[in-house]
């Protein structure tokens, strides 16, 4: 029993982060084994002005009304309310399954969700800085002997039904996140409840990364889905696997599950009839066994991506917001006298290629290799996301910030850093066969004219600058694109079902094992796109290299996180890295730090000094918000 959110018409928010607690779903559908939790990838990116049009046929976007000014009373008069911006979509595409791969759940992403977070909550959230944990719906955990990770539940915690939370809740999530393929269930085998407050999470392949897949994860009702998961169980008892009709047919009854609400164990839970277009409201569930820690009375979430929200920003309507908003607006915004924080997100837009439709053109590692040193990343960043948008100078598949941590300084400098030069780049590019013709446009070896499209979300504005700045860096170096902005709740289906030539989306993921990041990059647009009834980018994970020989990525993603020594772990990191360094499935551009709106003296006294060790949190995986609603830190004015 596994898993967070799927990608089938979700939003970056993100993401990726992203994006993604745990990590993403997996993509390969689990055959054997109980639950498991999924990570987060990356953050979602924003809508730039002067973005991209949105494509011809695009389905509309699902925050197309801009937010109206909250009819909410503001702290001061005693109801005290928080205000936030997430997108989601409102129903009937918008729904309460928010078990983690169901697509479209409201406010449910391919990662944990900073505000899901509060409604149904983990069993625990992580302190980058720190290295803790802070203790939610577990009180503590831990491994036993080799192969066991075992939890104990909060005693005398309740739904808001009044029902006592208990293993009972916990078996059941992790039986739908077992048919949801989630990439927990790569390590376990069984699920187990010895009490009504004990759970063990047995381990096929023992390893450090299941305490943060299991903890991150976001428990159900078993009165929602008690039924469900004796479904599930039995299916599995039977020796079937989702690949078999009665698998599929699940897995699909499962995904098409509309509950009218969703029974919350946290201090806030929906109120469905205050859905609109526009925004919704969170309401205090007092059942919950820390609702009085949490000192705001309602949650205010505005619907939308940059666009949308920015004039409630500037209005003073948003606390809080993870969009990535352009210069030109984070100018508008400090001068208006609103904080803006830039905690790093550890992920970031890469460039994918359709190896299904263009292995022709991009199969050689060669011609990637060509790409990554024709693209100013430098640029890119900047173009994208001025001050908060870095170029990626390492190429691993994880954030640069992290290589210190897993690499030695020799392993460092032995990776090839895709230096900005388009001469190298030319003569990789002729010595993998191509030529340039008259008209300044390349040719593959196999004779395809180098005109391709570049397909990105169109309401992430940094996402859509770096893709129109990448087109026209390519174009200039004589392979032709053209941007298509799709709108971002089809473009990665888009992706997923190999509708595409070339793609924005995410790289990484905000989590402190590059293991998430990996499975991010080659798992939830490539294998777990069957998901979503394609192939994705269809990158082979049966690879020859240079730097290791005939390679099974998939192996490697495991074997990066294999073992409870993650000192251990070190040299398969390692060797991921190079691996990915040498391939590069997809190209990373950039790395995004946030620009998040913090708003202060309208309805929150204060947020955090930029040097408090809460910062270094990544923003839509950890929640920084969500720990500081929790802990009671954050406070109404």
């Amino acid at each position: 029993m596994d898993g967070n959110n799927g990608t089938a018409g979700v939003t970056r928010r993100r993401f990726l982060a992203v994006i993604a607690g745990g990590a993403a779903s997996a993509a390969l559908a689990a055959c054997g084994g109980s639950t498991t939790n999924t990570p987060a990838p990356s953050v979602a990116p924003t809508t730039a002005s002067g973005a991209p049009t949105t494509a011809a046929g695009a389905a509309p976007t699902t925050s197309g009304a801009k937010p109206t000014t909250a009819p909410a009373t503001s702290a001061k008069t005693g109801n005290k309310e928080f205000h936030s911006a997430w997108p989601y979509q409102i129903p009937p595409n918008g729904h309460f399954n928010v078990v983690g791969g169901v697509a479209n759940g409201i406010l449910t992403s391919t990662t944990n969700n900073i505000y899901l977070d509060m409604i149904i909550q983990p069993f625990a959230i992580y302190k980058w800085k720190e290295d803790s944990w802070l203790p939610l719906m577990a009180t503590d955990w831990k491994f036993v002997g080799t192969d066991t990770f075992s939890i104990n539940l909060r005693k005398g915690a309740k739904w808001s039904d009044g029902k006592d939370f208990t293993s009972k809740d916990v078996l059941a999530t992790f039986s739908a996140l077992r048919l949801l393929s989630s990439t927990v269930w790569k390590y376990l085998d069984k699920v187990e409840a010895p009490d009504a407050n004990t759970v063990n999470f047995h381990m096929k392949q023992p390893s450090t990364v299941v305490q943060r897949y299991v903890l991150r994860t976001n428990t159900v009702s078993s009165a929602t889905y008690g039924d469900w998961a004796k479904k599930i169980d039995d299916l599995f008892a039977a020796g079937k696997t989702i690949n078999d009709p009665e698998g599929k047919q699940l897995l699909t009854d499962f995904k098409n599950l509309r509950p009218d609400d969703v029974i919350a164990s946290g201090p806030f839970k929906y109120d469905p009839k205050s859905i609109t277009q526009a925004q919704m409201t969170l309401v205090k569930n007092p059942t919950a066994w820390n609702a009085d820690q949490v000192l705001f009375d309602k949650i205010v979430n505005y619907n939308g991506e940059t666009n949308e929200i920015t004039p409630a920003v500037l209005n003073k309507e948003i606390d809080y917001a993870t969009q990535a908003f352009p210069t030109a607006t984070e100018q508008a915004i400090t001068g208006a006298g609103i904080r803006i924080i830039r905690p790093p997100y550890y992920s970031g837009p890469a460039l994918y290629m359709n190896f299904d439709k263009l292995g022709n053109v991009f199969g050689d590692k060669k011609v990637r290799q060509a790409l990554a040193m024709a693209i100013n990343r430098d640029q890119n960043g900047k173009v994208a996301l001025g001050d908060s948008g870095k170029g990626v100078k390492l190429l691993t598949g994880f954030s640069d910030n992290l290589v210190p941590r897993w690499l030695t300084d020799a392993d460092t400098k032995a990776l090839n850093p895709y230096a900005y030069d388009q001469a190298k780049a030319t003569s990789l590019l002729q010595e993998a066969g191509w030529k340039k013709g008259g008209d300044g446009i390349w040719t593959a070896k196999d004779g395809t004219r180098c005109e391709f499209e570049l397909s990105v979300p169109a309401e992430y504005t940094d996402w859509s600058a770096s893709a129109q700045d990448l087109a026209d860096q390519l174009t200039k170096f004589g392979i032709k694109t053209t941007v298509r902005a799709v709108t971002q709740t089809q473009q990665p289906l888009d992706v997923d079902k190999g509708n595409f030539q070339l793609a924005i989306q995410s790289w990484g993921a905000s989590h402190p094992h590059p293991h998430f990041s990996l499975q991010i990059d080659l798992f939830l647009h490539n294998t777990q796109a069957v998901n979503n009834g394609g192939k994705g980018y269809a990158f082979p994970l049966k690879q020859q290299t240079d730097v290791a020989g005939e390679v099974d990525l998939e192996k490697i993603v495991l074997d990066s996180a294999d073992g409870l020594n993650q000192d251990a772990q070190k040299g398969n990191v390692t060797k991921a890295a190079k691996v990915f360094n040498e391939l590069l499935p997809i190209i990373p551009l950039l790395e995004r730090y946030g620009n998040n709106i913090a708003l202060e003296k309208t309805r929150v006294q204060a947020w955090p000094a930029d040097s408090d060790p809460i910062m270094q949190n990544g923003p839509t995986a950890d929640g920084i918000v969500t720990i500081l609603m929790l802990t009671g830190q954050l406070k109404p004015v």
